[in-house]
């Protein structure tokens, strides 16, 4: 099976993401549970606004699409800005709005039976609040999200240190996400050998 992270930073590669230290933890669990993860920064590429599957000349979300289709397990990685997930984050969301329509060659709808999951950081609070905004549309477009299937990091009120400048609660959040990835493995593998079934629709 393979994980498939979504990288939400606001930062391109080279530069280091907080997100993606914690997401690491999971990649490590996930490779424990015999499943195989790639971390994908989405700002490295241009996704267009908009909310269909492809948006023309120059939009690489048909690639990063094609991605999602092929894992069994999706986790959505955002850090944390005035209280919300980012906007890059909030963009894929968006993007994936056209999965709604779509159906598998079974005719199921095309994220049946995948895991979603999510990796917040931050130096502020904001984790409770962005895990259900993320969670609500994955479950909309037909993922399937796992008890305790989460993880965050942040400092508490006020400014101050990231994630990668101090090892400050990190028990606890690398706890949660090691608890996360087992659930995620654990559902993904139900859900590969009892698939969901076939939904009814009007007409």
């Amino acid at each position: 099976m393979k994980a498939l992270f979504l990288s939400c930073t606001l930062k391109a590669s080279l530069a280091p993401s907080k997100t993606e230290a914690l997401a690491q933890v999971l990649v490590r669990q996930f490779e424990e549970e015999g499943i195989t993860s790639e971390i994908v920064r989405l700002a490295d590429y241009n996704v267009k606004p908009g909310v269909s599957s492809d948006e023309g000349e120059g939009d690489d979300w048909p690639f990063i699409r094609g991605k999602i289709v092929a894992a069994d397990i999706l986790v959505m990685g955002t850090p944390t800005w005035l209280g919300q997930h980012s906007s890059i984050c909030q963009r894929a969301l968006e993007r994936m709005d056209a999965m709604l329509s779509e159906t598998a060659e079974d005719g199921r709808p095309i994220a049946f039976d995948k895991v979603g999951g999510i990796v917040i950081t931050g130096n502020e609070d904001g984790a409770h609040h962005i895990v259900a905004c993320v969670s609500q549309p994955l479950i909309d477009i037909g993922f399937t999200m796992p008890a305790n299937c989460w993880t965050y990091w942040h400092l508490g009120p006020g400014p101050g240190p990231d994630y990668l400048e101090t090892d400050q609660a990190h028990d606890y959040s690398d706890r949660l996400a090691r608890n996360a990835a087992r659930n995620m493995a654990a559902v993904a593998r139900a859900l590969k050998a009892s698939p969901l079934p076939q939904q009814e629709t009007s007409g």
